[in-house]
């Protein structure tokens, strides 16, 4: 090795002593070493040189040695010592940056046995016996101490100002709980009407801020306790989780739950009731996709948009390490949604926390931050839910799927209360084949070739990936719209005298993919004595479609495309012509895309303009193609099976969300009746 500035003063490359390979002549002796100062040019030239091209072969270094006024020899021995160099300073930078690291984990180490040798217990004052107890278990001692004085605070002032007492949360702990072992306090305790009614509350995700310094600790500890409780209540079976008669279906044994994790986040609030379900699959998809799916708020709604009506990462605490998202810890708020406006969106401000296990499987779990809300009581809390995620083979993964939460059900219709209360509606169940079917379709959109199944005047791989992204946009703005979600900015009509029908407006002036004007947006929901399956083959059929639809004019409908998203046949995309004397639908096809798993389908299609859809099926851009999508929502309508006889709600039928949207002139509430709307409906 040379110094770093001999390579520019000095050139070792003239050392003839030991030559090798086609180099060495043996009827010559070994010279002595001597040394030769390049010019200042012939360094600028080699520098160049090198960083284009560090090993050059025999006939770059004789080049570059003409050009230079150099023996070949010199210019090879010029760059191995440049490579030595090099290698030298890369070699010092790594060393430089373990040095520092190192000096970085010692600091930390040190400050970790300060804070044991100097911990002091919570309850008495006096020094905390360490040997009794985990090092968790003393940092959640001394946290709680610090959130019972925070809440003893908060407390007083809301007496002050109310004018009532408020219930410590102490007060609500079942009896044996340690009153020190509960990290979620929060403001479960408040009695319901003191702050504000329930059904009162703010919008949580317009209200909720991001978490401060001095609540990260608290934040990071929930998620790792969350964690190792999500990973037991994956795994475990009974008497953690009682089997139905038949299999099934299992349930969670609430009296086991509280034994096996008294340090959970505190005892379920007066109002709310708990909800807890668990399923698996096998998914086409590779595992680290999927964790980039779950990580990733605008993924993750996008792949779930029946589920989610929206979310929002409110701060990143970690980004993970070794490049991937192990580690990652994110604040997030979300609201979660049954496609129909008589069921209430659960809203919740969470942090979500991704880990990979020593044994290769990752994990993804989230836990509620409602102590750290800054509003009034909310209507649902979520314990620790989420996923963990086996590599398969072959580009699969399994699956387990927990998902566990304690919600007020009071304002949701009757109708839906056998579904709701089944899991079926935000179940583990519901994610699970949410998922399987979307992976289907993500694998379906990234072919690159045009599968058997496809048919119909589609050419390319551009066009049809073009079409399934256009119909990814219509589904996710149709979930969007059919919920009771506060997200977006519709006004409900007044006067429209029926509650089960929802009339909204709203303004679509700058968006590219609404045509601008006024759009009024319809919705209401109902119960039918049919299986849904039925129900969904008959929507979707082409060839019924004159009997419901008002776009066909009672004419023929012709698919003239037809894109498969999965082994069910029901699971497609198709371009529909609409075959009818009227002259006013020749410039408009329709399209539509089908949906089915075992707990939902959707039937969902929008009028598009010709010229646009031919843009689109010629691989054009989608997104600036207008869309106005409507559509149907087809649960079942509780978890029997119809076994002959008269039909009742909760014995096989169907809950059938009917929706649309239509461009108006102007706000329609003096001109347009709730009579006009049923009768377009």
């Amino acid at each position: 090795m040379i110094r770093d500035d001999e390579c520019e003063s000095k050139s070792g490359t003239d050392i003839m002593e030991a030559p090798s390979g086609d180099d060495q002549d043996p009827n010559q002796r070994p010279k002595k070493k001597r040394y030769h100062r390049h010019t200042q040019h012939q360094i600028q030239e080699m520098e160049a040189f090198f960083k284009e091209c560090p090993h050059p072969d025999d006939k770059q270094r004789k080049d570059l040695g003409r050009r230079l006024v150099l023996e070949p020899l010199q210019v090879k021995f010029w760059f191995q010592n440049k490579r030595t160099q090099m290698k030298a300073q890369h070699e010092r930078h790594e060393n430089s940056q373990l040095r520092a690291e190192n000096e970085k984990l010692r600091g930390e180490n040190i400050r970790y046995k300060e804070a044991l040798s100097n911990a002091t217990c919570p309850n008495c004052g006096g020094p905390a016996a360490i040997g009794e107890m985990s090092f968790d278990e003393q940092h959640l001692r001394i946290e709680n101490a610090r959130l019972r004085d925070e809440v003893d605070r908060i407390s007083g002032i809301a007496a002050k100002y109310v004018g009532k007492p408020v219930l410590s949360y102490t007060h609500l702990l079942p009896h044996g709980t340690p009153r020190s072992l509960d990290l979620g306090v929060g403001n479960f305790g408040l009695q319901s009407g003191i702050v504000g009614d329930i059904y009162g509350a703010g919008d949580l995700l317009r209200s909720v801020s991001c978490p401060t310094e001095a609540d990260k600790p608290m934040i990071i500890e929930l998620a790792v306790a969350a964690m190792e409780e999500l990973i037991r209540m994956a795994q475990a079976g009974e008497p953690l989780w009682i089997p139905s008669a038949d299999n099934s279906t299992e349930s969670l044994s609430e009296d086991e739950y509280l034994r096996t994790f008294p340090r959970g986040i505190g005892p379920t609030p007066l109002g709310l009731k708990s909800e807890a379900s668990r399923e698996s699959a096998v998914v086409i998809m590779n595992h680290i996709n999927l964790v980039e799916i779950l990580m990733d708020v605008n993924q993750w709604s996008s792949v779930f948009s029946g589920i989610v009506s929206r979310a929002m990462t409110l701060e990143v605490l970690s980004t993970g390490v070794a490049g991937n998202y192990n580690g990652a810890l994110q604040v997030m708020t979300a609201e979660f949604q049954v496609p129909s406006p008589l069921v209430p969106t659960r809203e919740n401000y969470f942090v979500r926390y991704c880990k990979q296990h020593v044994d290769g499987t990752w994990a993804v779990v989230d836990v509620s931050l409602d102590n750290l809300r800054p509003t009034s009581m909310s209507r649902c809390r979520r314990r620790p839910s989420g996923c963990l995620i086996q590599e398969l083979p072959n580009g699969y993964s399994k699956v387990i799927w927990v998902e566990h939460v304690e919600v007020d059900d009071r304002a949701v219709h009757n109708l839906y209360k056998p579904l709701v209360n089944s899991g079926l509606a935000l179940g583990a169940k519901r994610w699970v084949a949410t998922l399987d079917r979307q992976c289907e379709r993500l694998a379906s959109a990234m072919a690159n070739n045009i599968p058997a199944g496809d048919v119909g005047v589609i050419t390319t791989s551009e066009g049809r990936k073009s079409m399934l992204k256009l119909a990814e946009r219509m589904v996710m703005s149709f979930c969007t719209g059919v919920g009771a979600s506060t997200a977006h900015t519709w006004t409900t009509l007044s006067g429209s005298g029926a509650d089960d029908v929802r009339v909204m407006t709203r303004k679509s002036m700058d968006d590219p993919g609404r045509p601008p004007g006024i759009v009024l947006s319809a919705a209401t929901s109902f119960w039918i004595p049919v299986p849904p399956k039925r129900v969904f083959d008959f929507l979707r059929d082409e060839n019924s479609r004159n009997e419901w639809d008002i776009l066909s004019n009672g004419g023929l409908v012709q698919e003239m495309a037809h894109i498969a998203n999965g082994r069910d046949p029901g699971n497609c995309v198709s371009l529909l012509r609409v075959n009818s004397a009227n002259s006013s639908q020749s410039n408009m096809l329709i399209l539509q895309e089908s949906c089915t798993d075992a707990t939902g389908s959707y039937v969902i299609y929008a009028p598009v303009d010709i010229v646009a859809m031919n843009v689109v099926l010629s691989g054009g851009d989608p997104d600036y193609v207008a869309l106005l999508p409507s559509g149907f929502a087809i649960l079942p309508d509780g978890p029997g099976h119809h076994g002959g006889g008269i039909l009742e709600v909760g014995s096989g039928g169907s809950l059938l969300t009917v929706a649309f949207q239509i461009l108006v002139d102007s706000v329609p509430t003096a001109k347009l009746s709730l009579g006009k709307v049923l009768h377009i409906m």
